[in-house]
């Protein structure tokens, strides 16, 4: 055999291997899934309609909690369900702590740099910043040169900086960032609308006296996420998620949960999905 002859035979031998390593690598996720017969998810549990813990089971519950629990349904697994915070879950996903996440974290350019998702979003969020009526804060130009309470690795502290000039303050989560507000240590506190804001607004009398900004603040597709380079995972699960549109069964959730006001991008899905059959099997 010749020396060109034998160079190319072990170029192919060598790119066959690095593609059924990067096969394998891309496969571990589900194989662990169906071997442990569970999938471990992360999800927000804020204390709102997307994720809480009941307090007479003590058991998870809410809008985050149904979709991982339905998830692993349709794969034919048990479920793990895995309390994540904004500065918390992005490290549980990479580390291998959780296999995906559910876990109110819209799509941006930069999470898409280092990890992957699910390419059908199941809902839109986008962020609102609350602040005391007494504060004289009605428009988001009014947040320039006063600080801010957001939680660490929030998608929103891009945006309140450069686009309103507000001086941030980080927190490990939103539980804490809103104590802080109401401590007197920022005049706002940004965070996700739908999920967090507009319930806490509606249910609980000791915020009646504050008041939301609008419009929404970059809304964004929640995706569900997994691992970068992981897409056999993703995959798999899109279909699922298709099929929540088409079935209307994200707006039955949506209601099911109380989230107010009813998302128009479910019912645009809604409609986009309706005439498509998909199997999530």
């Amino acid at each position: 055999m010749s020396f060109a002859v034998h160079l190319r035979s072990l170029v192919r031998t060598t790119a066959l291997l690095l593609a059924g390593i990067g096969a394998a690598h891309a496969d571990a996720t589900l194989d662990k899934i169906n071997s442990r017969h569970e999938l471990v998810v992360g999800v927000m549990i804020t204390g709102g309609p997307f994720g809480s813990i009941d307090p007479a089971t003590q058991k998870l519950r809410g809008f985050n909690v149904d979709l991982a629990q339905d998830l692993a349904k349709r794969l034919g697994v048990g479920v793990q369900l895995v309390s994540v915070q904004p500065s918390t879950r992005v490290q549980f996903l990479q580390q291998g702590k959780v296999d995906i996440l559910v876990a109110n974290m819209e799509y941006t350019e930069q999470r898409g740099e280092i990890l992957d998702h699910v390419a059908t979003p199941y809902y839109q969020v986008g962020g609102t910043a609350i602040t005391a009526n007494s504060s004289g804060i009605t428009r988001w130009e009014d947040l320039r040169g006063k600080p801010v309470c957001i939680s660490q690795g929030s998608s929103y502290i891009k945006p309140v900086v450069e686009r309103y000039g507000a001086i941030p303050r980080a927190f490990p989560g939103a539980a804490e960032s809103l104590l802080a507000l109401k401590g007197g240590n920022c005049v706002a506190a940004v965070h996700d609308a739908a999920p967090l804001l507009y319930p806490l607004q509606a249910r609980d009398p000791e915020w009646r006296n504050y008041r939301t900004l609008q419009p929404e603040l970059i809304p964004s597709p929640s995706v569900i996420w997994v691992r970068q380079g992981e897409k056999d995972i993703a995959a798999r699960l899109d279909p699922i998620v298709r099929d929540w549109h088409r079935t209307g069964w994200l707006i039955d959730e949506e209601a099911k949960n109380g989230l107010t006001p009813p998302s128009p991008a479910l019912a645009q899905w809604r409609t986009q999905y309706a005439s498509t059959a998909v199997s999530s099997k």
